[in-house]
């Protein structure tokens, strides 16, 4: 990875596995805006980032060296060899074939409570759904960003009524985040924390708050605590895995996990990113 910083702006000029359509369209995040067909506006980390790119360069901005080296580079997972990481997955001819449909897949470190309400909100929903409520949370309770609202932080969440959520189309899921808000506010969860853990201790941990299943906490344990063994498996990557797996066979969630675990072991997240984005876009499985 290279990059210089040239009027409030950094351009990245020499990089590997970085394809801002194919992180962003991922499945993993929900706070993005497309622009054009590779550039894209992300509202993250308190921030609102403009990120273009084409066949030479990635540039971010408004951004300067201190803002890319302390959030972005952490956030987009830049320190991590992907090329590795492919290598040691393209054994298996299936995954090595989602591998080369989508190469520039990158899993996101996002900010953990933010990650936690908008997979909460994404159960039995559609994307461009849980991307308007999310929305809608921000501009009733996060602080506005030029053009922008920030997702807002527990302190300005906590004061959100079951009524007022509703009014946010949360629909059912508004005592889910109230219950969340509230493990969190009494310690009975502390985020942070749950970075020291096994991923099955952090997991347990999530599956305290009311509305959390299996699905939703194997989301928040990939996308923000770099739990990168968990396999979220969601209706796209079930249809997947039975397909190419399972001989087209109705297959229990757990069942998926062990093969998952024992196939890829650590490495399983991002065989499952790069298995989800392949299935959605060729939409394997839903013949």
């Amino acid at each position: 990875m290279k990059y210089i910083e040239e009027n409030e702006k950094i351009v990245m000029t020499e990089f590997e596995s970085f394809n801002i359509k194919e992180i962003l369209e991922c499945g993993q995040c929900f706070r993005f805006e497309k622009i054009d067909e590779m550039h894209y506006i992300i509202v993250a980390n308190n921030k609102v980032l403009n990120i273009k790119q084409d066949s030479e360069k990635v540039e971010f901005y408004p951004c300067n060296k201190n803002e890319f080296e302390n959030i972005w580079i952490n956030y987009f997972d830049l320190e991590t060899d992907y090329n590795k990481i492919k290598k040691q997955l393209e054994d298996d001819p299936i995954v090595k074939t989602a591998i080369e449909y989508a190469s520039g897949i990158r899993i996101l470190n996002q900010e953990p409570f933010e990650c936690l309400i908008s997979f909460i909100i994404s159960q039995n929903n559609r994307i461009p759904m849980i991307k308007q409520v999310i929305k809608n949370i921000s501009e009733k309770y996060g602080v506005k960003e030029g053009e922008y609202y920030l997702f807002p932080t527990l302190n300005q969440l906590k004061k959100a009524t079951p009524e007022e959520l509703k009014l946010c189309k949360t629909g059912f899921r508004d005592k889910y985040i109230l219950d969340a808000i509230q493990n969190i506010e009494n310690n009975t969860i502390n985020l942070e924390q749950l970075y020291n853990m096994t991923a099955e201790e952090a997991k347990n941990q999530l599956l305290k708050i009311k509305g959390v299943g299996t699905k939703v906490a194997d989301c928040v344990l990939l996308f923000s605590l770099k739990k990168n063994e968990v396999f979220p498996t969601d209706v796209w990557v079930k249809r997947v895995m039975e397909h190419f797996y399972f001989d087209e066979k109705d297959t229990n969630i757990k069942e998926i996990h062990n093969f998952a675990k024992e196939k890829w072991g650590d490495l399983a997240g991002y065989a499952q990113q790069y298995l989800f984005y392949y299935a959605r876009s060729e939409k394997i499985g839903t013949k």
